[in-house]
């Protein structure tokens, strides 16, 4: 149990900070936000404007329009809290087709597993054996507007098993719920300059917007729910075609969680809530317990549309903190004969918000019809990063016919 217990609060708060006086922003399911392909993890987490691959569900399924291959199928593999156990991982295949000139659709399968947990009432009892686990199944269309702007739809079913019996309960279900993204893609004309050509690439993904994950089957509404991660992606890339052999790619990708931000009963800031008690503008006598009671009955009732639209403006802190719930990342590729790639990448969130900092490298080699990728994450800041010195492994198979190269 205890090793479950952490678990559970690592999977199901994913940006925790251990600064008193932060504010994150938690979701059920953050799965949905880790990378999980190799190529995005070594360019710190980013892919919403790079070039198009087989792994551009997760990040920007409208890519897929933009194929140059008709068909790829990928498979990838992350270990997930290797400093503590070694069962946790997640997992993802993925098959698109783009199946004209104009248009593609793709599917994918992500599985989060947390391995297995031996649950005893007594020392002495015989252990029952039980596997939590996520996932999320995706179907994606893709279509041209127009010779050099895509846009597509993706829809998703989450399913999320970690709720575990408790005493003689059987009542654990696992929550579910549906999502949709909608993205877009640009890819500019190819420029030539003196030394380089050079070539522009736009994308945004808003990602995961759903009705709330309830995993308290005894609730009939939403106010025992979780958000879902809802996610506003937006990047832009520059191709620097330096010769038919080498290519260099700078992007950099704006990211934000379209969750409304928890409201803060701390008045005097100290990052404590206790019983101190006040007067009021209107000379009432407030507990500070009772305001944050009330603050998260209200955060409870607000739903996943309200949600949406109230993060760009609710918080407590102002405009201020408002642009420190944007995370930002930084990334370059260097491609020769569009065989061998070598990936570098930085991403910062703020120390309010969840304090990930960490730079990342990555490496890729295509023969064929086939590409492996690596990367490697370092942690730049003192908040334990769950990714920290791993290897994250993706294969991906690309065959078919051949499109043209926009």
């Amino acid at each position: 149990m205890k090793k479950f217990a952490i678990l559970f609060l690592l999977a199901s708060i994913q940006n925790i900070n251990a600064q008193q006086d932060s504010r994150v922003i938690t979701t059920g399911v953050p799965f949905l936000l880790v990378a999980a392909d190799a190529r995005a993890a070594g360019m710190a987490d980013q892919g919403v404007a790079t070039s198009p691959d087989a792994f551009s569900q997760q990040w920007n399924p409208a890519k897929y329009a933009f194929a140059t291959d008709k068909q790829g199928f990928t498979a990838s593999y992350t270990p997930y809290l290797t400093d503590l156990v070694n069962d946790i991982s997640l997992g993802q295949a993925t098959y698109y087709n783009r199946f004209n000139e104009r248009s593609a659709f793709a599917v994918s399968l992500r599985y989060f597993g947390l391995g297995e947990i031996e649950l005893r009432q007594n020392a002495d009892d015989e252990p029952q054996i039980v596997k939590p686990n996520e996932l999320a199944l995706d179907g994606s269309y893709s279509l041209h507007l127009s010779e050099r702007f895509a846009m597509s739809v993706a829809g998703r079913y989450i399913r999320s098993a970690l709720r575990i019996p408790s005493g003689e309960s059987t009542d654990s279900k696992p929550a579910s719920s549906f999502a949709v993204d909608i993205a877009g893609y640009y890819v500019g004309e190819e420029a030539a300059f003196a030394d380089f050509n050079g070539r522009l690439r736009l994308g945004f993904n808003f990602q995961n917007m759903g009705p709330k994950i309830n995993y308290d089957a005894g609730a009939s509404d939403d106010n025992s729910a979780n958000f879902l991660p809802a996610n506003m992606r937006i990047g832009a890339g520059y191709d620097f075609i330096l010769d038919d052999f080498n290519k260099v790619t700078l992007s950099v990708e704006l990211a934000k969680l379209l969750v409304p931000t928890p409201q803060s009963a701390d008045r005097n800031g100290n990052g404590i809530v206790d019983s101190q008690t006040y007067t009021d503008e209107n000379g009432n006598e407030v507990n500070e317990i009772d305001i944050r009671d009330q603050n998260i009955a209200d955060y409870n009732k607000i739903n996943w549309v309200s949600g949406i639209f109230s993060s760009f403006g609710d918080a407590p802190g102002g405009f201020s903190e408002e642009l420190k719930e944007f995370t930002y990342s930084v990334g370059t590729e260097y491609l020769y004969q569009d065989s061998f790639a070598f990936r570098l990448g930085y991403f910062h969130e703020s120390p309010i918000k969840g304090a990930r900092k960490f730079f990342s490298l990555g490496a890729g080699f295509k023969y064929n019809v086939v590409k492996v990728d690596v990367s490697y994450l370092f942690s730049a800041s003192k908040v334990k990063n769950p990714l920290e010195n791993t290897l994250r492994f993706s294969l991906s198979f690309n065959f078919g016919d051949k499109y043209e190269d926009y």
